[in-house]
Order: structure tokens, then C-alpha cells, then sequence
């Protein structure tokens, strides 16, 4: 039980306490890191607002939802954040585009603003039923659908579920940091024995974690610092180059979501399995987007997406890892223009 309990707090950043040794070492660390240079020191991150709107769906979770830019723009942007970020999650993407384009932002459920679902509903399939009630409701013409890691799960389980919707409305798609399935044999950098370890025992820990979250959370909340190094290292791959603003920011997101959350997702996303689904979006253009030392979702998972969609443009981005619209705005930003300059 400790063991599994000590496995799944790593991966949570839940690891913690520790020895004193350890929390000097951990404060000396981060405190060297954030007295560098910054230049996004004064980035206005979560203080972009759009109109707000609230969304029932089917089953009566109450979804927040953000609509941004001109209202009688041509193209509708819907932005799909990933697990365990929220709407914010998509800052430089909002920035550069609000100006020409729709954009319409929302927080998954049981994620930012939106309410907690139980965790039978906490499904990917769910989540493209979610999807396509935000286009129902939000999206008057033709969008571009954009997803990060679950929030790309989350377009193809609406390909799977709305295949009818790509084509005359959903004219283009951004697969961002995302996999179409097979997320249980990742190795997560890890040699090949303990990476086998780690997902035969990760399962029960995060259930039980799951069922402690609160007092997990309290944990969370006082180690902000092992949560900031721990999100540096798995988010943005330990880049020197990366802002501690930015990595602040992120580490704000991941530990605003419960632990409750985290656990109730987690089994759906090691279950994911999209694949067949990729063909509704074959004639459909599609730009898909992954760091080359993303240990989360790894560049052989979008390269499979690729295969599948030969007519896909697949960028591979150096020296960067998940967080790749934080790490890489600009580079992510341009594949976009690109995409909606097709669409």
C-alpha cells in the first residue's frame, strides 16, 4: 500500500515532505531558477477575459465557456486544453489570435471553472459529446477544432461519435501533444523493467489516492515548490531556456485541479483508444504538433496519428517537451495560421 501510495504521489507531485536535506536541496534549486533573467515576468497570464457563458449539457454538468474576438468573424477557433489545465492553458494562442479570429475557449468538465462530474462521466467518449455540444451551441458557421494532449483525445472521440460534423463545419484540425491510444505502455523516460512496474501498480495508487484526494491535496498545496521543479521537469522537459513564470503558471493549473480529478481521468486516458477514428479526418487538413522529448504523450504517438492521415502536416518541434504551446508560442502559433489559412 505505501509503495503504491508513494508511486502515485510522484506522479501528482504529492511527493513531498521529505527530509530536511531534501527541502534545502528543493529550495535552493528552485530559488537559483527563478533568479534568472525572465522576460515574461510581466505576461498578463489568466488575466485575459472573454464574454462568459455557461453550458448544460445532456447529462446536466454545467460547462464554463469563453467566447473571444469579433463576433461576426468568418471562422470559429475552439480551442481543447489538456488534462489537468484549464482554458488558461491556451494564453499565447488567445493573445495572437483574438484579434482576427472567433475564438471560443472551455474548461473541461471537473477542470477550471466547470463543474465536477462523477467519476462513471468522466470518460473520453464523454468528453466528445461535451465537444460537440460547445459547437452546437456556440459555433453559428465552420470552426477549427485545436486540442493539447486530452483535449486532441477529445476531438477524436467526437470523430468517432459525430463523424457527420468534419467537413462542411469542422474544416480543419490541431493535434497538439496527443496520442490516439496505447498511453499505458509509455515509459515515461524510465528504464523498461520499472516503467512495467510503475503501470502495473499506478492504477490501484491513483484509485486510492482518488479516494484520499483531499487530504492529498493539502499535501499539494504545501509543497508548491517540488510541484513548480516536478512541472519544469515533466512539462517542459527541465528546459533552461523555459520562464519560471511560465512553469509557475502551468504548476497553478495542474495543482488547482483535485486530485479526485486527476484519479477520475486517469483510467480513461490509459484506455483511450481513438485510432480507427482518425479516418473521418483524412480529408479534412490537419496539423499535427509534438515535441521531440515529450515524455508524456511521445513523438511515436503523433507520428502514428500521422501515419494514419497521410495528408497531415507533422511537425516535430526540438528541444521541447508537453507544454509545447507554452514552450514554443510562436512556432505552435504560426502551424496554426497556416491551418486556418486552409480552412
Amino acid at each position: 500500500m505505501k509503495k503504491k501510495l508513494g508511486i502515485a504521489g510522484a506522479i501528482v507531485g504529492a511527493a513531498s515532505a521529505g527530509v530536511a536535506g531534501l527541502a534545502l536541496a528543493k529550495r535552493y534549486a528552485v530559488g537559483r531558477i527563478r533568479l534568472r533573467p525572465d522576460a515574461e515576468a510581466s505576461e498578463p497570464f489568466g488575466e485575459l477575459r472573454g464574454r462568459e457563458h455557461t453550458l448544460t449539457t445532456s447529462d446536466g454538468i454545467e460547462l464554463h465557456v469563453e467566447i473571444d474576438g469579433p463576433e461576426d468573424a468568418p471562422l470559429t477557433i475552439v480551442l481543447c486544453h489538456g488534462y489537468c489545465l484549464n482554458l488558461e492553458s491556451w494564453h499565447y494562442q488567445r493573445r495572437d489570435l483574438r484579434e482576427d479570429f472567433r475564438l471560443v475557449l472551455w474548461d473541461q468538465r471537473s477542470h477550471g471553472r466547470s463543474q465536477r462530474a462523477a467519476a462513471e462521466d468522466c470518460t473520453i467518449d464523454r468528453l466528445g459529446d461535451d465537444l460537440a455540444e460547445v459547437i452546437d451551441t456556440f459555433v453559428p458557421g465552420p470552426c477549427v477544432l485545436v486540442g493539447h494532449s486530452m483535449g486532441g483525445m477529445t476531438i477524436m472521440a467526437l470523430a468517432d461519435r459525430r463523424p457527420e460534423l468534419f467537413g462542411d463545419k469542422i474544416r480543419a484540425v490541431s493535434l497538439i501533444a496527443t496520442s490516439a491510444g496505447k498511453l499505458a505502455e509509455l515509459t515515461l523516460g524510465l528504464p523498461a523493467m520499472l516503467s512495467k512496474v510503475v503501470h502495473k501498480v499506478a492504477p490501484g495508487a491513483v484509485s486510492i489516492l482518488g479516494k484520499r484526494g483531499s487530504l492529498v491535496d493539502k499535501t499539494r498545496h504545501a509543497g508548491s515548490d517540488i510541484g513548480f521543479l516536478i512541472t519544469r521537469l515533466v512539462g517542459f522537459g527541465d528546459s533552461r531556456n523555459v520562464s519560471p513564470t511560465v512553469v509557475d503558471f502551468a504548476e497553478s493549473m495542474i495543482r488547482a485541479t483535485p486530485t479526485e480529478v486527476f484519479a477520475n481521468f486517469y483510467p480513461a486516458l490509459m484506455n483511450h483508444d481513438k485510432l480507427s477514428a482518425l479516418d473521418v479526418l483524412v480529408p479534412v487538413p490537419t496539423a499535427i504538433l509534438v515535441g521531440d522529448k515529450d515524455w508524456l504523450t511521445p513523438p511515436d504517438h503523433s507520428k502514428a496519428i500521422a501515419a494514419a492521415l497521410p495528408n497531415a502536416r507533422f511537425v516535430e518541434v526540438e528541444d521541447t517537451s508537453h507544454l509545447i504551446q507554452f514552450e514554443r508560442p510562436t512556432v505552435v502559433n504560426e502551424v496554426l495560421r497556416d491551418l486556418i489559412k486552409e480552412a
